[in-house]
């Protein structure tokens, strides 16, 4: 047994080295006393993060970023949430075929996405590019993620659950409020920081249709034309990858928060 794990696990070693370790580089070379990402290392150094702080371009960027990814977070959780419930509670006639075109944002390319969208919104309906175009699109790839997360929360509840509170004398609406929500809610919570993750840091379709309003991504991609540019823009990038990573245990965290245990050990 034990020949058969070790060359997996090799192999699992080597592949999650092959996916992460290159841009694990980028915290290291992002303390370097010097312009050029090489070994061996000029000094440490955090003036590249400090000079973050003056940067009103950045700033301006990152000011845009947060806005649209809050307002995507909230849009397609609040359109996520009574379709989950739809799907999971009621299982409507034709809801697999429902389901997978929801979920086609995952699976189509995202430059196709970006490059349909943009003629449609300029050729069709005559919008002109900004921060509204790049929230619409980042909407309609965020909803699949958010339906994923909602619908593994509310498939593990008893049905029985909401019938009783029925049965009770509560309303629809009260049984909502009283009953599922508080139930959904740390999928609720972990739909919100994956949508606004997805959204603070995409790339293709905020390139379509920023217009003259770049995000963060979008203005980093802009900034590493420039040589000189390289350290800030792997302090950034680290800055970026850190609150990324902390943003998606809390959501993971917030998604299993709750969730029954398998085990039958319980007394």
């Amino acid at each position: 047994m034990s020949t058969k794990i070790r060359p997996l696990t090799f192999y699992a070693l080597l592949f999650m080295a092959f996916l992460y370790g290159p841009m694990l580089l980028a915290p290291l070379f992002s303390f370097n006393d010097g312009l050029f990402a090489i070994f061996p290392l000029r000094g440490f150094t955090l003036k590249h993060y400090v000079a973050m702080a003056g940067n009103t371009g950045m700033l301006a960027a990152l000011k845009n970023s947060l806005m649209v990814a809050v307002c995507v977070s909230v849009i397609a959780t609040s359109i996520s949430v009574p379709a989950a419930i739809a799907l999971t509670r009621y299982k409507p006639p034709g809801s697999a075929i429902i389901l997978s075109t929801i979920s086609l944002p995952l699976i189509v390319p995202s430059i196709v996405f970006g490059v349909a969208i943009l003629i449609i919104m300029l050729r069709f309906l005559g919008i002109e590019l900004s921060l509204w175009t790049v929230g619409a699109a980042h909407v309609l790839i965020c909803i699949p993620f958010s339906m994923t997360v909602l619908m593994s929360r509310l498939e593990g509840f008893d049905k029985s659950l909401e019938e009783a509170s029925r049965d009770l004398g509560e309303n629809a609406g009260m049984t909502f409020y009283r009953v599922t929500l508080p139930l959904a809610l740390p999928g609720i919570l972990s739909s919100l920081l994956l949508c606004f993750i997805t959204s603070f840091d995409e790339f293709v379709l905020a390139f379509f249709l920023a217009g003259t309003e770049a995000t963060l991504p979008v203005y980093l991609f802009g900034q590493l034309r420039f040589p000189n540019k390289l350290p800030g823009m792997l302090a950034l990038g680290t800055s970026i990858l850190v609150f990324s990573t902390l943003l998606v245990l809390l959501a993971e965290f917030f998604r299993r928060r709750g969730v029954p245990s398998n085990s039958r050990g319980d007394a």
